[in-house]
């Protein structure tokens, strides 16, 4: 076979990764699917559990490979008593969970029809440290800007990031069978923090969840989950990508990781992301979910480290691939290997919480049983029986739409020396932060477009109420802009560090050609 031969095939094989919807071999799935109480619980504690393992699991090499993947030599150690380790050492590394179970405990506490208020209230007054769009969420909630405008990127430059993707196992777990309420929980609580598909992605995770309750095919649920994606959006063509590349190279991972690499590792909103290998947007991250869940084939180990050695954010995506297998498994089928360590932990309470994981299988599995009842299903004596849902796309919505990043500013100055800042474009986002040893602190910075008054900036000094970023202006005109800022109550036991100024035009750069 001839060079030009072969190259034209394997353009074919490239293209074939995105040229049709993504199906299965399960098409479908009965209006009613009946199980026992013990399947639901088992299946319930399996989603937990395969969270905090794989959680666990990737923690060593979490965004200590980014734009890379983790090589087969490099060893993953899951050393006997590693669980509790962790959780007595390092319990933040378990973020995923505890903050998973703050809006458990809110439905808990208030029922079903708690309102979105009541969970970014839970969620703003925490104890425990955020980062990315959480925390510009937390800031906005303190602010007085609610959801859903505390997750809208106008209001957070991370509105795609990961965030609510790591959080929305819960979701998930408590609705059996019915992606299409796993979605209608997603839509109040994760535009806390995310919007587009930063939302997209804890959309998909929940719908996974969901129907891992009622299918064992790993094609059909990533598949039949996806239809809650809008078609036209990122998400969706990416995941669709990663389906198809599957089945063109149904035995080789690595490959389908490079065909991502190429199409969708760019990153256009977090600030921390743009002209940086570093990617915690929802998207990538999402893909090496999936990756993870088809190359692992329903093997528990093979799922969770796919899902590492894919890399950047790589604790989270295995807690979510293994989440979901754990769901599909249950929790008496994991194998021993891993459950011998979660055993050790399943009565201490996570960080910042009143719950352990014994106390969370209990509730989660209440909330399930009430989420069956209220769509129409049944609980009795013994068995429970789902009303199906077959997934339905929530609606459409884009982050950052014409905004093009183009040229990153390095500052590296404090607020006195920052002086006049000039970029042509429509939008800037200013990375940096305040200083001071006192945590009561509030930094006022009055910022001003064009010789416009734009924005009073608070600053706090205490880190779990600081603004992520210090100042960010989309949607201007194309065109010369200029940003300057005044600190209104300066102290000398405070300082305001500007880091570096990223900026959008309408258009993207033309592409580089050779």
């Amino acid at each position: 076979m001839n060079k030009v031969v072969l190259a034209s095939l394997a353009i074919l094989a490239l293209a074939s990764c995105a040229q049709k919807k993504p199906e299965s071999r399960q098409t479908a799935l009965p209006s009613e699917i009946t199980l026992s109480k013990e399947v639901l619980l088992d299946k319930v504690k399996g989603g937990w559990a395969g969270q905090t393992i794989g959680c666990t699991y990737g923690g060593p090499t979490e965004f200590r490979y980014t734009g890379t993947m983790i090589q087969a030599y490099v060893p993953i150690e899951w050393p006997d008593g590693y669980v509790k380790w962790y959780m007595e050492n390092i319990p933040g590394l378990y973020d995923d969970i505890y903050m998973d179970l703050t809006f458990v405990d809110v439905f808990n506490r208030l029922g079903l029809d708690a309102p979105a208020d009541s969970f970014a209230v839970a969620f703003a007054r925490a104890g425990y440290p955020l980062w990315h769009a959480n925390q510009a969420a937390r800031y906005n909630i303190q602010q007085g800007i609610m959801p859903p405008q505390s997750g809208h990127w106008l209001n957070n430059p991370h509105a795609d990031d990961i965030d609510y993707q790591i959080e929305a196992d819960f979701a998930g777990l408590m609705s059996p069978g019915m992606p299409n309420a796993a979605s209608e929980v997603s839509d109040k609580i994760g535009h806390i923090m995310n919007y587009g598909d930063g939302w997209y992605g804890g959309v998909y995770v929940g719908a996974m969840y969901a129907l891992a309750f009622v299918s064992d095919d790993i094609e059909f649920i990533v598949t039949e989950a996806l239809k809650a994606v809008p078609q036209q959006s990122t998400f969706y063509t990416c995941m669709a990508d990663v389906i198809h590349c599957h089945k063109q190279y149904p035995g080789d991972w690595k490959q389908t990781w490079f065909e991502c690499e190429k199409k969708w590792s760019e990153d256009v909103g977090c600030p921390d992301g743009v002209f940086s290998a570093f990617n915690i947007d929802a998207v990538m991250n999402s893909a090496y979910i999936l990756i993870g869940l088809l190359y692992g084939e329903g093997d528990f180990y093979k799922t969770i480290d796919i899902s590492t050695r894919c890399g950047q954010d790589s604790d989270c995506n295995p807690a979510s691939s293994g989440g979901i297998l754990g769901t599909i498994l249950g929790y008496s089928h994991i194998p021993d290997k891993w459950m011998k360590n979660l055993r050790e932990v399943e009565d201490i309470p996570f960080a910042h919480t009143t719950m352990s994981l014994n106390d969370t299988y209990r509730i989660s599995y209440n909330q399930a049983l009430q989420m069956i009842e209220r769509n129409g299903g049944y609980v009795s004596e013994n068995d429970v029986t789902i009303q199906y849902q077959p997934s339905e796309a929530v609606r459409y919505e884009k982050s950052f739409e014409g905004h093009y990043p183009v040229k990153q500013i390095k500052l590296n100055k404090q607020i006195e020396d920052v002086g006049e800042v000039m970029f042509n474009g429509i939008g800037a986002v200013f990375s940096g932060g305040i200083r001071s040893n006192d945590m009561e602190y509030v930094g006022k910075v009055a910022a001003s477009v064009d010789g416009k008054p734009a924005e009073i900036i608070n600053l706090p000094a205490n880190p779990l109420k600081r603004r992520h970023d210090i100042y960010w202006k989309y949607q201007l005109p194309q065109g010369e802009h200029t940003v300057t800022f005044q600190w209104l109550n300066p102290v000398k036991e405070a300082s305001i560090h500007f880091n570096n100024v990223l900026i959008y035009a309408d258009a993207p750069l033309p592409a580089v050609t050779y």
